[in-house]
């Protein structure tokens, strides 16, 4: 069997290139210590917010319909 051409855009299973560059976007952010401030900001700001929040988990977790 005949080898296709190495071409950086077809990845196969997994998109390496992505991957890779998400790692490093990750660990830069986690090193710029900006992590509990964001996580301050994605918190829920009261109640209503918190049950939105549950009701679109529900919604999401459910079968889907037939």
């Amino acid at each position: 069997m005949k080898k296709a051409p190495f071409d950086p855009a077809l990845q196969g299973e997994g998109n390496y290139i992505a991957a890779r560059r998400h790692r490093a976007a990750v660990k830069k952010f986690v090193q710029s210590g900006k992590v509990e401030q964001a996580a301050d900001a994605a918190a829920p700001h009261d109640a209503n917010e918190v049950r939105d929040l549950l009701e679109a988990e529900k919604q999401g977790a459910a079968p889907a319909r037939k």
